[in-house]
């Protein structure tokens, strides 16, 4: 099988054996086995390398775990489970060489699924599922098959995001949104943190464009966290199976109630936290020194988030955080004021406007606030309209090309670093604080950018009632005068009503 499109065809087959399996169920089954497969090929790897030097060294866990391998026991290796496959027996052995690695790696402790033997999940799918990765035939290289694992395993995220649409999905961002974020931060060296880390798709890519820029992976330290304990599990699963080094916190916690990085001042923030959030337990946290424009309201958390990341910012920090639209220019509880702060202290470096029907678990059109601590162009801010951007592929779901993608950063990167940027009518503008002010500090790019700014889908319901009502009572005032002249030109005529 050849290594292009092998992911799809991985899926394809495991997709066949899921039977009436739930998604959120099959999910956790199949991600699992992948993680499990990956541990152990690493593992068989290094292991074949010290057998080939000297054999006393093969079952020294030190040689291992100097190199960041994890330590697999006899009982967890492929090998010995995928000769159990045609058991009754293969999910007791599973769970069981889960269980060991768990013990055996401290890093692991309590993210490991193991579910496996519960009499409900059919072991001969599981059986069968297991003989599909022990024949995966990718060609080349033990380096390359691991590095298709990881493929797999970002792929199936994927995928399974999909398929669980609005009633699940929320552990992923698309890639493509992912990537744009971090092609227009570029985190070549420093700390990067998502205080909302879903499966940890913001690490992953942010060490692809290290790579893709020959960069060292180990300039980079990663820092996260996750509310949600199964997708804090599915994260740590999947930079583990990058070979990323992170600190995600011992456990799942509350960003806002349970900060696990209180001392931290990143150099990178990447986010994409939960939109327009209504129960974020705004009255224990009133007096929260993060709050440093103002308390954000109760109803909705947007603003909690862009004071939380803007506080975890050092001193040259950057930000890329993914907002419903009404973050640009909701008025209600306070988020007006908040927002004209954050303008006025010269944080917002650029608004990306972005298409709809980008997300799994919603259709609403969102944008990229892009935040600065050390901006090069003071007192500017870049607008960018990209909602035509994206191709739809499938009924539901859009996606940011590559040309999207290069296209929008690079008008950034270009404008950012003062070079061969100009105004594009109806896609870009720099902006003025003035400007700013002018539009009442609302960061709605159509409005700056050229083009008759469309209604918000997010307009929030006492924002769109207080226009509606103005408008009917416009209307009902023109009524009157009209019913007026037509009286008083019926009166000329010598008729009365």
């Amino acid at each position: 099988m050849a290594v292009i499109g092998f992911e799809e065809k991985l899926w394809a087959a495991a997709d066949k054996l899921r039977n009436n399996m739930d998604s959120g169920e099959y999910k956790h089954v199949v991600l699992g086995l992948i993680f499990l497969k990956y541990v152990s090929d690493s593992f068989q790897e290094k292991w074949q390398e010290l057998m080939d030097f000297d054999p006393d060294f093969a079952e020294d866990r030190d040689a291992y775990t100097a190199e960041g391998i994890f330590w697999v026991p006899a009982t967890a290796r492929w090998s010995f489970i995928a000769e159990q496959a045609k058991t009754s027996e293969i999910g007791k052995v599973i769970d069981n060489a889960l269980d060991v690695i768990e013990k055996e790696n401290s890093s692991l402790k309590g993210v490991l699924p193991k579910s496996y033997a519960r009499p409900e999940l059919d072991k001969r799918i599981l059986g069968e599922i297991v003989d599909l990765f022990t024949n995966m035939n990718v060609g080349g290289t033990e380096a390359k098959e691991k590095d298709v694992l990881g493929r797999v395993y970002e792929y199936f995220l994927g995928k399974f995001a999909a398929n669980e649409g609005k009633g699940g999905g929320e552990f992923y961002t698309p890639k493509s949104v992912v990537k744009l974020m971090v092609e227009m931060l570029q985190p070549y060296k420093g700390y990067v943190y998502d205080p909302a880390c879903g499966s940890g798709g913001m690490f992953v890519q942010s060490l692809k464009f290290v790579e893709e820029h020959s960069g060292n992976k180990f300039d980079i330290s990663v820092y996260g966290q996750e509310s949600n304990p199964t997708t804090w599990k599915l994260a740590k699963m999947n930079l583990a199976i990058r070979g990323i080094e992170n600190n995600l916190g011992v456990k799942n916690a509350d960003t806002f109630h349970d900060d696990l990085h209180k001392t931290l001042k990143a150099d990178f923030v990447l986010a994409n936290p939960p939109f327009n959030d209504s129960d974020w337990g705004q009255s224990s946290l009133l007096e929260d020194p993060r709050w440093k424009f103002g308390t954000p309201p109760a109803s909705n958390a947007n603003y909690a988030w862009l004071e939380h990341m803007i506080d975890k910012l050092g001193q040259n920090g950057k930000a890329a955080i993914v907002l419903a639209n009404g973050s640009l220019s909701s008025n209600t509880s306070n988020e007006g004021e908040i927002r004209k702060s954050i303008i006025e202290a010269d944080l917002v470096e650029a608004i990306v406007a972005l298409p709809d029907k980008l997300f799994y678990t919603t259709g609403i059109p969102v944008c990229v606030w892009i935040l600065n601590r050390n901006k090069k162009s003071k007192g500017k801010t870049l607008f960018i309209d990209a909602r035509k951007h994206g191709e739809m592929v499938s009924r539901r779901l859009r996606e940011l090309t590559e040309n999207d993608i290069r296209n929008i950063a690079d008008m950034f990167t270009n404008w950012q670093d003062l070079q061969d940027y100009k105004n594009v009518q109806g896609f870009c503008i720099e902006a003025t604080l003035e400007d700013i002010q002018k539009y009442d500090y609302i960061l709605t790019p159509g409005r700056y950018v050229g083009i008759e700014e469309e209604e918000e889908e997010e307009e929030l319901f006492e924002e769109k009632m207080n226009r509606l009502t103005t408008t009917l009572a416009q209307q009902f005032e023109k009524s009157r005068s009209l019913e007026q002249e037509v009286r008083k030109q019926l009166e000329g005529i010598g008729y009365e009503l």
